[in-house]
């Protein structure tokens, strides 16, 4: 019965409220921000919505309510709000370098204090738990009002790109070697060349400079890419880019590219260069539908295999 369902899902919902803290969200993850405030930060960062209207549709935020966080925002350096290229008459809001920087450390804590929650859970209950909660999102998104949804209840997948969370970028690494070792035979070095990089930027990456992602389908881990600072002033470096196999057809390659691109912007860089080989058509064409332009070619002989790399730039 709906409403034997409907006490259910509100006893439910007091009792997530109270075990996780959000009626006091700034104390349980000591930071300055409310949690609708924080849900604000999280979608400018991780999702496709820039404008205001966008942005109160998603999020179901009261119009007034909306204005003035985003002016507290910005008085704080947190987002740039100027004329949208969509429609001059809206407002497109993006976050700055510092604004990535708050919402990359409140993942972090809300991460780490979920995960301090599951930890008293026996493993086999978790997996219950989870399969449980997939169960829920689907049968709501499919029946719910829509409110807040990125899929419009058709069956798409749904599909988001986020900040790194802890144990992601040894995700980076397995799947690097795993995809490139499968689909093009390449051996262990390129393997150690990914562990490199991203090591590098375990150990002392400047999130004001460099960043990294990981894209989603479903929820789950589908594809990643870093931006960090090249040993040319003025010049950023694309590094990674991957897409899971079962994960394309998404267009998610795409977006990882322009959180890239518009992070390199954001960050003062002047332009944006990256290295690949010739036999990665997939990814070649990615980089010219984002403006990429082929500066040169040059043989060489890595990963056990006769390539061709090739240099590309993008002006920003």
């Amino acid at each position: 019965m709906p409403k034997e369902a409907a006490r259910e899902m509100r006893a439910f919902n007091r009792f997530y409220t109270n075990l996780i803290g959000a009626l006091d969200y700034s104390r349980h993850l000591h930071t300055p921000y409310t949690l609708t405030e924080a849900r604000v930060l999280y979608e400018l960062v991780h999702c496709s919505q820039t404008d205001a209207a966008d942005l109160r549709a998603a999020l179901s935020v009261d119009a007034g309510q909306l204005s003035r966080m985003l002016g507290r925002f910005e008085k704080q350096g947190l987002v740039r709000r100027e004329p949208s290229a969509r429609d001059g008459r809206r407002l497109s809001v993006r976050p700055t370098p510092q604004g990535r920087e708050a919402a990359e450390q409140l993942e972090v804590r809300s991460q780490r204090a979920v995960e301090s929650l599951l930890a008293r859970v026996p493993e086999p209950d978790r997996d219950t738990l989870t399969e449980a909660l997939r169960t829920a999102r689907t049968v709501l998104d499919g029946h719910g009002s829509g409110a807040g949804r990125r899929s419009s209840g058709s069956g798409r997948p749904r599909t988001s790109v986020r900040a790194p969370r802890p144990g992601d970028l040894g995700w980076i690494v397995e799947r690097n070697a795993a995809v490139y070792a499968d689909e093009f035979s390449w051996d262990g070095t390129y393997e150690a060349l990914v562990a490199r990089i991203v090591a590098d930027f375990a150990e002392g990456h400047d999130p004001q400079r460099e960043a990294a992602w990981i894209a989603e389908l479903d929820g789950r881990r589908a594809g990643c890419v870093m931006c960090v600072a090249d040993e040319a002033p003025g010049t950023a470096r694309l590094r990674l880019l991957l897409v899971d196999p079962g994960a394309r057809g998404h267009r998610l390659g795409d977006r990882l590219v322009g959180e890239c691109v518009e992070f390199a912007r954001w960050a003062g860089y002047r332009e944006l260069v990256l290295w690949t080989n010739d036999v990665l058509a997939a990814a070649r064409r990615v980089y010219q539908r984002a403006g990429f332009e082929l500066v040169k070619e040059e043989p060489h002989r890595s990963f056990g295999h006769d390539l061709v790399g090739q240099d590309w730039r993008l002006r920003l």
